[in-house]
């Protein structure tokens, strides 16, 4: 369609998009030089915050996007996160500051499962939102979330389209009507939940540990730490072909391993921590014994060696950084680099010291891969600029292994391993709730909750796409209204004949129809007195004969009844004698239906044992908790071979 967007079909990848507010005309030149400049404010901006991020395959990176079928020209960006799916959030963070920052631009995001910020607040979209017609609907505007409305009825709403709107169409409704579009509050808040934290979060994501590397290595992680992960992918992501490089290392050898400290993302830590993985005999590579105080350094050396060594085996040997793109070379970095000393990035460090030259190498690479992006033919690759910066920086192994004595503390990896408490608590941290939930009292507990939570979930109407859990209590009654109905019905059938005599139907036939109001209007709707009188004849045949079934079985005295014998007519009397004649005589009492019901739930919720099941998670679902059972008696009767 004209005016939108393809989705993202690579995996783990998302897109994000800024466009200019269709405010005044403009020629294609001017607008592209508008953009470029944003482009470049941007990534100014934000440099002290996107610059020391360890990502896990892409960085955040802009680019100007030329207008194509339809789709007005926009600032683009693509970021493979893979299996961090925090830098996704992150990146989710990120734009909506940029539209706080910059009000001229509105931002779109997606990845390849669509409107994934609409998957998050999924449980409170509006009924008539689904993935039909969510396309070019959801934005971001001075920071907050939009979501263009459809019209209750076609040609309502002027300035709403009955389709999905194309990106030109959704850009002016945005930029006329900010304050009518606008997404709820907990539709906000769902979403708000995920970034919430950041930029703080970032630390807090972070895990330092020590590691016994090729001094080689050691050298390259402190001056581009980001490389860690692309150490880390080659390991986990390894193959037998990989590995034939690790026979016998070439450019880390292992006699000249150091202690050193490694910052890793919290995902990047977890994988090389999850792997198993022992070196071919004619690496070099031995690790002491497991009850080694320093088993886990040299465990994880080992490990980042391999995944470097890996990389370094991918390039071809006669490469020449001569034909790769320098940064200072680049007209922007100049104004570049004043930006950022004008926005307080290098924190009053001294001029040429080293922490200063550290986050000036900092900023080059942010520069290269962000900001002045070369053709993918020209792209150095991770294995390409490992070896450049082995060629290129001056270490010396004795000093570093003099900075082993200062190394600063690793950092706790307990969070690899969750309690079933943590467990629960963020598993309510994702549902929204705050607290846990008191868990009711035995002594006190009304049973009466589950029997009428279950009728209400049975008289809710469900449609082919499921059944829907009565489980708002905002929500009114169920309430259903006959007169209404049959109204309705006449006004499309047409006068419907005239009701059958109520003597017509007996005490019997009350019993046998159970109050069911669907059949009793199923019979009105088809009409005539000689109709209805039928259908009960059938129905009290098809009765009589699976009464006459079960009458032989034992199913009976599975169900609870009543202890209070009912007076029954005559008329029923002698069909139940009749109907229990197979089973001695005896006349069968009244069953509890609520009493049935709230026993067998309760049986199947004893033999869950504190785990998940059926009876739980549909009470659960409904907003019923039952409380604990501190007996471990069982809870109807004993259960049966």
């Amino acid at each position: 369609m004209e005016g939108s967007m393809e989705l993202a079909t690579v995996e783990d990848t998302v897109e994000y998009r800024l466009f200019l507010i269709p405010d005044e005309p403009r020629d294609p030149e001017e607008h592209k030089e508008i953009l470029q400049k944003c482009i470049e404010r941007i990534m100014t901006q934000f440099a002290p915050m996107l610059a020391p991020y360890i990502w896990q395959n892409q960085p955040f990176n802009l680019k100007y996007k030329p207008g194509k079928g339809g789709v007005p020209a926009h600032i683009y960006g693509m970021t493979k996160f893979g299996d961090n799916i925090e830098d996704e959030w992150f990146i989710v963070y990120i734009v909506k500051q940029i539209t706080k920052e910059f009000p001229e631009l509105i931002a779109r995001i997606e990845d390849n499962d669509g409107e994934f910020l609409l998957i998050e607040a999924a449980d409170f979209l509006p009924k008539w939102l689904d993935p039909d017609n969510s396309a070019n609907r959801v934005f971001f505007y001075h920071g907050e979330l939009c979501i263009i409305p459809v019209p209750r009825k076609p040609g309502a709403v002027s300035w709403l389209p009955t389709t999905p709107p194309t990106i030109p169409q959704a850009l002016n409704i945005i930029s006329t009507h900010p304050e009518k579009i606008l997404a709820s509050e907990s539709i906000q808040a769902a979403v708000n939940r995920r970034i919430r934290g950041y930029p703080d979060k970032i630390q807090a994501s972070l895990h330092r540990a020590h590691c016994f590397l090729p001094a080689g290595i050691a050298a390259v992680l402190k001056q581009q730490p980001r490389l860690v992960a692309a150490g880390v992918q080659a390991f986990y992501l390894r193959d037998p072909i990989d590995l034939r490089a690790c026979r016998i290392f070439k450019t880390f050898l292992p006699e000249t391993r150091i202690m050193m400290s490694v910052t890793f993302t919290k995902c990047l830590y977890a994988q090389l921590m999850q792997q198993r993985f022992m070196p071919d005999r004619r690496s070099g590579y031995k690790l002491p014994p497991p009850s080694h105080p320093q088993y886990r350094a040299h465990e994880l050396g080992m490990k980042l060696a391999h995944g470097f060594e890996i990389l370094c085996s991918k390039c071809n040997p006669h490469f020449s950084d001569s034909e790769k793109s320098s940064v200072t070379t680049s007209p922007l970095w100049a104004g570049f680099l004043e930006s950022l000393k004008k926005k307080d990035y290098f924190k009053g460090l001294i001029e040429g010291s080293a922490q200063y030259q550290e986050r000036v190498e900092m900023a080059k690479n942010y520069f290269q891969l962000s900001v002045n992006q070369p053709e993918s033919s020209l792209a150095m690759s991770p294995g390409e600029e490992i070896l450049t910066l082995l060629q290129t920086i001056p270490f010396d192994i004795e000093m570093l292994k003099k900075e082993e004595a200062n190394l600063p503390p690793e950092d706790d990896d307990q969070w690899l391993d969750l309690s079933p408490d943590q467990l629960d608590q963020l598993l309510q941290e994702a549902a929204g709730k705050k607290e846990p939930e008191p868990v009711p009292q035995e002594e006190s507990y009304d049973l009466t909750q589950v029997s009428k939570s279950m009728k209400a979930f049975i008289s809710k109407v469900s449609t082919h796409q499921g059944a829907e859990l009565p489980r708002e209590p905002s929500e009114a009654p169920i309430t259903f209204d006959a007169d209404s109905f049959l109204n309705y019905f006449d006004k499309i059938l047409g006068p419907m004949p005239q009701e059958s005599d109520s003597d017509d139907l007996d005490e019997e036939d009350l019993d046998c129809l159970d109050s069911d109001d669907n059949l009793d209007l199923e019979t009105q709707e088809h009409g005539g007195e000689a109709s209805v009188k039928g259908t009960l004849d059938d129905l009290k045949s098809y009765m009589a004969q699976m009464d006459q079934e079960l009458a032989h079985t034992s199913i009976g005295k599975s169900f609870t009844t009543r202890k209070q014998m009912e007076r029954l007519s005559q008329t029923t009397k002698s069909n139940s004698d009749e109907e229990d004649s197979g089973a001695g005589g005896s006349v069968m009492t009244p069953m509890d239906v609520d009493l049935n019901l709230v026993s067998n739930i309760l049986e199947s919720y004893s033999s869950q044992a504190g785990l998940a099941g059926p009876a739980s998670n549909l009470l659960q679902s409904m907003g019923v908790r039952l409380p604990d059972n501190t007996d471990h008696k069982p809870t109807s009767k004993p259960a049966k071979d």
